[in-house]
């Protein structure tokens, strides 16, 4: 595997070797992303993955500064699962100004749920994205696997791929899960052992909605509030348990199997989980 930190060398590590597929990620990598990466293999000629912090995603009182960067560990996995070209840029390499033109998504997708919670998150995560995609493709076209756990994302960075008419495909990658259930993610290891084994709330909270929103009458904001009321009980602090149309994530006219995604975000301790379910 080649690790490359310009975009200079990027492109000529990519030069003439065909169509990328390209996995984008912020480092601290678990089996979750991995998988990702296997994924992409079998989607082009020569597999790509990039690991970079990205400041313009994090609010003020989020963990930027904190946020885990392990780049020797995440190098050696990212070889053994096939990647082929590492792209890890420092902050001067991807902004050497100020990035003062960014991606604003549209608002009807982006500024609800984690939008809402996260104001200004996925102009961040649009603006990067936008970014890596010109890197990586200049042009040809390729592959970019994103993982379903993060659902919004994943429809916001499809819906600007399509806007600007990018030559990428933008895959899902299924959520990776432990055995007991809990969603894969960098941030589950600032879990104490105890939030640990009591991390499977969320998920099962989601499940919960999910089986009640499809039985005959029911009434989703109530079932909405009261699956907050008991998560809450349980010591967490949500920032939503919903159920939304799968296509655009507005609220649904009907409840129709296999339409719908439950969403959750919700703070145990000082964590911030999400998850999603769709039925």
């Amino acid at each position: 595997m080649q690790t490359v930190h310009s975009i200079a060398d990027l492109r000529a590590a990519l030069a003439g070797r065909g169509r990328p597929a390209f996995v984008p990620t912020m480092g601290n990598l678990h089996a979750g992303h991995l998988s990702l990466v296997r994924q992409a293999t079998g989607l082009g000629d020569v597999t790509v993955a990039s690991i970079f912090v990205n400041r313009l995603q994090f609010l003020p009182h989020e963990d930027f500064d904190s946020y885990p960067r392990t780049l020797q560990r995440d190098a050696e996995l990212l070889q053994a699962a096939g990647c082929d070209v590492l792209f890890a840029p420092r902050e001067a390499d991807l902004y050497p100004e100020p990035q003062t033109f960014k991606v604003q998504p549209d608002p009807r997708l982006a500024d609800l749920l984690e939008g809402h919670f996260r104001p200004g998150f996925f102009t961040g995560v649009c603006t990067v994205v936008l970014k890596l995609l010109h890197c990586v493709f200049a042009g040809s076209p390729g592959a970019a696997v994103f993982g379903a756990k993060d659902y919004q994302q994943l429809m916001v960075v499809r819906a600007m791929v399509r806007q600007f008419a990018l030559p990428v495909d933008i895959v899902a990658g299924a959520t990776c899960r432990a055995d007991d259930g809990l969603a894969l993610s960098s941030r589950n290891g600032y879990l104490g052992a105890g939030e640990r084994a009591q991390a499977v709330q969320l998920h099962a909270a989601l499940q919960a909605l999910a089986q009640a929103a499809l039985a005959p009458g029911a009434d989703l904001a109530t079932l909405e509030a009261q699956a907050l009321d008991a998560l809450r009980a349980q010591g967490w602090q949500p920032d939503y348990l919903t159920v939304r149309r799968r296509a655009d994530l507005q609220p649904p006219a009907s409840l129709q199997a296999g339409t719908l995604v439950a969403l959750g975000a919700a703070r145990l301790g000082g964590t911030r989980l999400i998850d999603n379910l769709e039925f």
